[in-house]
């Protein structure tokens, strides 16, 4: 006698777009986020040293870069017990002393980043080496010394209007002195970027 009964019909064989990558790994739960973490790790980091133009900083930019400049000269005067005669307390009313102390700053900067070479910091101190020969040659130039200052000569040449002589003027109070030439470096930045954007001198902060 003859088996009737139907086979019991057998899974549907599988679409091509269903059958599973063999060859492609299973997704890790951390790597769905690595994209994200990248972006947030670089988001967070800080900004690599950049040359800073004086010429160019605006009001709020200025104040900022004497801060850190001036907090930055009294740590390295004082850690490498440097003499007025290389850097003298006056030093922000010399432009030439603003400018070679403010290099020196970013060079130190990136010298001891933590992402540096270790052998960067050594390389920094060679140049601070000669960064102190040039800086004596500015400060015996300018005349400004430890108890008092003077503005730089100037050299006028033929056709120029004669310079106006600096009067020397005694330092009483090194810090208090500070805070007067940088608030009226603020302010004359001030004036002169509200004058570019058509503000009135007597406008008040925020108005426009």
């Amino acid at each position: 006698m003859s088996d009737t009964t139907p086979p019991t019909p057998g899974p549907e064989p599988a679409e091509p777009s269903d059958l599973p990558e063999l060859d492609a790994p299973e997704p890790d739960e951390d790597d769905l986020f690595d994209d994200d973490l990248d972006a947030v790790a670089l988001s967070t980091l800080p900004e690599p040293p950049h040359p800073i133009n004086w010429n160019l900083l605006s009001a709020d930019d200025a104040e900022q870069e004497w801060l850190a400049l001036n907090e930055w000269v009294t740590w390295l005067r004082r850690t490498y017990g440097l003499p007025a005669s290389v850097i003298p307390p006056a030093w922000h009313r010399h432009p030439e002393l603003v400018w070679e102390l403010s290099a020196l700053h970013l060079h130190w900067l990136g010298a001891f980043d933590p992402e540096q070479d270790g052998s960067a910091p050594l390389g920094w101190h060679a140049d601070f080496a000669e960064a102190r020969d040039r800086l004596r040659e500015w400060v015996a130039a300018s005349g400004t010394r430890l108890d008092r200052d003077r503005p730089t000569r100037q050299t006028d040449w033929p056709g120029e209007e004669p310079s106006a002589p600096g009067e020397e003027t005694v330092i009483e109070d090194r810090a208090d002195d500070f805070v007067t030439f940088v608030m009226a470096d603020v302010a004359r930045r001030r004036a002169r970027e509200n004058a570019w954007l058509g503000i009135p001198d007597d406008a008040k902060p925020g108005e426009p």
